[in-house]
């Protein structure tokens, strides 16, 4: 697989307690895009010095979208108002609708499509449930919803944890065409399983996934998350973002 110039991010929280050390690790090993979540007006400033002082990029924030609140729209847009300031194009999120009637989901994610598009801005929705958490559901919410600035988040470990016999590049394929992030993380292919190894260890194929979003002309974010209940001392996470990094360097993501 030849890169064809990605762009491969590390959503911050990969660190786990260590989140302090990802701002000089990150660029030593040739990382320079992050996932955040979304500051608020006193963080905000705060996060801006640490971008610039590392030469880093926010590539994507992570929102919260409470879709069951009629106020949804109104906190998302100002959520989008920092995006600007970063230059970040992406809004990460999960959405669970519940016993929310569908129709008003719909139009509610209509709306926020409409305020995101005025700004530029992507919303990818998470591999969760209710909404997206396979093929078949992300399919019927995409094409319910019709708006070019709301797609879906692929996340490659999560689309196994929430469903059963399923192979994820098949699942990737249906879906391809409204995916507008993708986060890539390892599993053993468990159901509902916490066991996200590091990159590599696990049951994805993510030349595949690489070929195949690429192939569409899909250039990222790619953004790395790792995650699990695996405790480790700060060298072992350092090493768990690294052999990760390392393994997407040897397939040519990177």
């Amino acid at each position: 697989m030849k890169s064809p110039n990605y762009l491969v991010a590390c959503r911050i929280g990969s660190y786990g307690h260590y989140v302090d050390e990802a701002w000089i690790h990150l660029p030593s090993l040739g990382i320079r895009h992050i996932e955040s979540k979304c500051p608020s007006e006193e963080e905000l400033p705060v996060l801006k010095k640490k971008v610039l002082d590392h030469g880093m990029q926010v590539s994507s924030f992570h929102c919260p979208c409470d879709i069951k609140g009629e106020d949804v729209v109104g906190k998302m847009k100002s959520q989008f108002d920092c995006f600007a300031e970063f230059d970040t194009k992406v809004c990460f999120t999960s959405v669970h609708a519940g016993d929310t009637p569908r129709d008003l989901v719909w139009d509610r994610l209509r709306e926020i499509g409409d305020a995101a598009a005025a700004r530029d801005i992507t919303v990818s929705m998470e591999t969760h449930p209710d909404l997206v958490e396979n093929s078949r559901n992300a399919r019927t919410t995409m094409e319910s919803v019709r708006h070019p600035n709301i797609r879906v988040n692929f996340d490659t470990a999560n689309v196994y944890y929430y469903n059963q016999g399923i192979s994820g590049i098949e699942e990737l394929k249906q879906t391809a065409e409204f995916v507008g992030s993708i986060h890539l993380k390892e599993t053993t292919g468990e159901y509902r399983t916490i066991n996200f190894p590091t990159l590599g260890d696990g049951i994805v194929d993510f030349p595949a996934v690489f070929d195949l979003m690429g192939s569409r002309g899909f250039k990222g974010p790619f953004t790395i998350e790792l995650e699990g209940h695996e405790v480790r001392d700060k060298q072992g996470q350092l090493e768990h973002v690294a052999n990760s990094i390392e393994y997407l360097r040897s397939i040519g993501a990177l």
